[in-house]
């Protein structure tokens, strides 16, 4: 390669400067050396994932990190896209021995006779790749009441106020932690006019407690009719539709510790969600704060 060439590739491996791609290329395959996870079979709730080739490797550091700091030990079912490598597929088995894996070629099938009576609701989900969080996630649960928990997210600490509202038999609402801003595929006040639901604001669908009982099939191919609702990013669809079902059925967001954000540092914070914007803060901050801390040989 030439000197031009490889200068291009060291600046677009340190994009985001030297320690993220440190932690990130170095660190970050460390975790593959930790002891599994076994004993992930507590019916209390069901922790529900979605991974892919680009993000298996962040979810067994999310996953870890949370059985770790909270001490619980949640059923967890892994469902892939379709993308997820060999090596990526044996090192999850491997990780997590107790988990169910649903893989993408098996759910597809089940889709097909589960969404027959609902022909919006089939189109979206053979067109979407983040569909399964919708559909798939209620038709594997084996109890009522499910963690939402994205590959983007580490635990820092225990996360006293999720575990309480999940492990709070009379606590009855979805929860999930605050976004940004709304970023639904469709503005809440023409949602308001059109049904007179009344959409709560900042809903975002990477980290919750989400009831059975709010994902209903028809609530949810009803509000594939809403026009627009398809259109635009294609992530905030499954977003909108949660938001959407949720504000049916009864909702509130998690605490502002929670909360989606994009500035540096944890400030305190038990958990933190890495969306797109600041994946690399994932990195840099995030796995090298519990690097630091010990976690890897804990």
């Amino acid at each position: 390669m030439s000197p031009g060439g490889l200068i291009l590739r060291f600046r677009r491996w340190t994009k985001h400067g030297l320690v993220a791609a440190y932690y990130r290329d170095i660190v970050r395959p460390r975790i593959l050396g930790t002891p599994a996870v076994s004993g992930t079979t507590d019916p209390l709730c069901e922790l529900h994932v979605l991974t892919c080739r680009g993000d298996w490797l962040n979810l067994i550091w999310g996953l870890k990190s949370f059985y770790h700091h909270s001490k619980r030990r949640y059923a967890l079912c892994i469902h892939e896209d379709g993308t997820l490598p060999d090596a990526g597929l044996r090192q999850l088995r491997h990780h997590f021995p107790d988990a169910r894996l649903v893989l993408r070629s098996e759910a597809d099938k089940r889709a097909e006779s589960e969404l027959r009576r609902y022909p919006r609701s089939l189109e979206f989900r053979r067109t979407n790749l983040l569909a399964p969080k919708v559909f798939d996630f209620v038709w594997h649960m084996q109890g009522d009441r499910m963690l939402l928990l994205d590959s983007d997210l580490l635990f820092f600490d225990a996360p006293t106020e999720l575990l309480r509202r999940i492990e709070d038999h009379a606590y009855t609402l979805n929860s999930v932690n605050r976004d940004i801003a709304s970023a639904y595929t469709i503005e809440p006040s023409a949602v308001e006019m059109t049904t007179g639901l009344r959409v709560i604001e900042r809903f975002n669908s990477g980290l919750g407690l989400i009831h059975r009982a709010s994902l209903r099939m028809d609530w949810i191919e009803e509000f594939l009719a809403l026009p627009g609702i398809t259109q635009g990013h294609f992530w905030r669809i499954e977003q909108t539709l949660f938001a959407l079902c949720s504000s049916r059925y009864g909702v509130e967001l998690l605490p502002d510790e929670y909360a989606v954000y994009f500035e540096v540092g944890l400030g305190g914070r038990p958990s933190r969600h890495y969306v797109g914007a600041i994946r690399h803060l994932l990195y840099r901050e995030g796995i090298a704060r519990l690097a630091k801390d010990g976690f890897l040989n804990a």
